[in-house]
């Protein structure tokens, strides 16, 4: 196999843990956020359902949307939706919002059923937000395998798959640790985020080029050209992430 396509699922697969990561733990946070009026032993089972729930409904829109995300409109929606990722992400960090404040206002559960309840729409949302975006990005990526799994070929269902269960483990046993290393550099997460957009760029010239659009050429997407300029601005925002990261760093110390 070509080195590159290798190099490409790796590069690929690091940018889907840290954004599976982060999703995650926004997960994991909103998650501790619903249960914690309730009494500690309660919070444990609460939060032990909300894992299990996590689970299922990633299997399940990860099935779900590997089946849908080869028709293009699904691959418009996917461009569209890491574009809006990237795009919300600076907006809300210009503007300083935080999703987890507005948790905080929400009213107390009436009961340990009803915080279970709202967990489990939690989950849901969260499954869905992250099988959408780790579809996008994987769908980018070459087939490899000689079976496919939901329409998608087995290499590209891999690394979604290895995703999800990274954003797993995340919300059991890293989510603090996550936040707290995106605080201390949050020029990476900025940086992620950046090549998360640009990915969706790539996924709209993909969808722009699909025959049945043909707004772009078919060979455009697989041109030396477009793929020297993309691997070109993604190397670059990688580096220029880690640079600044580093530089802010050393200021602080």
């Amino acid at each position: 196999m070509d080195i590159s396509i290798w190099g490409e699922y790796i590069w690929v697969f690091l940018i889907l843990i840290v954004l599976e990561g982060v999703l995650s733990a926004d997960n994991a946070v909103v998650m501790a956020v619903i249960v914690k009026k309730l009494p500690h032993d309660q919070q444990r089972k609460a939060l032990f359902y909300g894992l299990v729930g996590a689970f299922v409904f990633r299997l399940i829109a990860m099935l779900i949307i590997s089946y849908l995300v080869n028709f293009w409109e699904i691959q418009a929606i996917g461009a569209l939706y890491l574009l809006y990722l990237a795009i919300k992400h600076i907006w809300d960090k210009n503007t300083n919002k935080n999703k987890i404040e507005k948790e905080e206002k929400e009213p107390k559960p009436a009961s340990f059923w009803g915080t279970v309840a709202r967990v489990e729409l939690t989950d849901i949302a969260f499954a869905l937000d992250s099988m959408l975006a780790a579809a996008a990005l994987v769908v980018t990526l070459p087939a490899i395998g000689t079976y496919e799994i939901g329409g998608m070929s087995a290499g590209q269902f891999t690394v979604m798959f290895l995703g999800g269960l990274a954003g797993l483990i995340v919300i059991r046993f890293a989510a603090t640790q996550v936040v707290k290393l995106l605080k201390r550099y949050p020029t990476l997460e900025t940086a992620a985020f950046l090549i998360v957009g640009w990915v969706g760029v790539k996924m709209a010239v993909i969808t722009l080029a699909n025959p049945q659009v043909g707004i772009l050429s078919e060979h455009f997407p697989d041109s030396a050209g477009w793929e020297i300029t993309f691997w070109f601005v993604m190397i670059a925002l990688g580096l220029g992430g880690y640079i600044i990261a580093r530089k802010k760093e050393k200021q602080k110390g």
